[in-house]
């Protein structure tokens, strides 16, 4: 297990789900331009292993919502104001489906966005992995701003899929399974989620780069994503925590419950489903430090939840309180220098 390095860092790979964990990327890439992240060389490459298991297939088309929401927010094509989806989209085949009504257009495709999701889908019929693909798409977004100094893989190529169990009592078992995107986007969370199922995610293996990815940073960071469904499904994939617990790289996470609350999402529900604490402590505690079996040497809280860093300590973990608020990419830079402070 790592200890603190004074070398500079220049391999950072970084786990993440969809608007949060985008969001904190692009932070950290604002500090590694301005020089501002303590030991990070100006040059230093980032990796970003995304969750797939948010992924469905909706209207015969592929999509990939955390893929697709971390090119998009690097690529400046995101609309911030709806936190997914492309910048000035349009809405012509959504509301033809709705006057054929087509199922399923609580899954809103806009008409710009339908064009990756196409090429996404031509290249997989046509025997691509998605990792291959994922590259392609990036292409467009991520080199011309870029270059090869950003990476964004997907966490496994096999198809995964995250479906909740919620009650209904029209059913004989007292009990139904949505997907996961039909849980968060249509009934918006609403209902409580009584189990989690992971379809496919026990027997699938790491997306090429993932492990090497993680056994080859300089720096792991763990930003505020999902810990259930975003982070979780990411150490689900066989491997992968192992590779993790392994690494010579500090592993630092943040936390993404700020004073009791997400502060986007559903990680109080998630967290809930599986009987873990919802505050920052649990969070990290749900992770748990290295030394004691888990996935992190550092964890960072907001300011307002420093009375949890005794608790933390006491588990192993290094803990310090920072503003966790990501209100601008110079802010969010802030975060990402405490964070990585924590464990050099």
């Amino acid at each position: 297990m790592a200890a603190s390095t004074r070398e500079e860092i220049r391999r950072i790979t970084v786990l993440s789900g969809g608007h949060g964990g985008a969001k904190f990327i692009q932070g950290l890439l604002h500090g590694i331009a301005a020089g501002a992240l303590p030991g990070v060389s100006r040059e230093a490459e980032v990796t970003v292993v995304a969750n797939t298991a948010d992924d469905l297939w909706i209207h015969g088309l592929k999509v990939c919502p955390d893929l697709d929401t971390v090119m998009y927010t690097l690529g400046d094509g995101l609309d911030h104001e709806r936190g997914w989806g492309r910048t000035e989209e349009t809405w012509s085949v959504k509301e033809d489906l709705d006057a054929y009504e087509v199922p399923n257009t609580w899954f809103g495709l806009g008409d710009r966005d339908i064009a990756t999701h196409l090429v996404r889908t031509q290249m997989l019929e046509a025997g691509y992995p998605l990792s291959q693909v994922t590259a392609a798409l990036c292409r467009r977004w991520l080199t011309p701003k870029y270059g090869e100094r950003v990476r964004l893989l997907p966490m496994t190529d096999d198809r995964v899929e995250t479906h909740v169990a919620i009650a209904d009592a029209d059913s004989p078992s007292g009990k139904r399974v949505v997907h996961f995107q039909e849980y968060w986007v249509r009934l918006h969370a609403a209902v409580p989620a009584e189990q989690l199922i992971f379809v496919g995610l026990e027997d699938a293996a790491p997306g090429p780069g993932v492990l090497d990815a993680i056994s080859g940073a300089d720096l792991v960071i763990v930003p505020p994503s999902n810990p259930i469904v975003s982070i979780g499904t990411i150490l689900g994939v066989p491997g992968l925590r192992e590779v993790l617990r392994a690494t010579a790289a500090p592993v630092v996470g943040l936390s993404p419950i700020i004073g009791g609350a997400h502060v986007r999402g559903m990680a109080e529900q998630m967290l809930a489903s599986v009987g873990a604490e919802v505050s920052a402590a649990g969070v990290g505690l749900h992770h748990g430090a290295r030394v004691a079996g888990g996935v992190l040497d550092g964890w960072l809280v907001d300011t307002v939840d420093e009375a949890a860093l005794g608790r933390l300590r006491e588990a192993g973990l290094r803990a310090a309180a920072a503003p966790l608020w990501m209100t601008s990419p110079a802010e969010t830079a802030a975060m990402a220098a405490s964070a990585i402070a924590l464990v050099r």
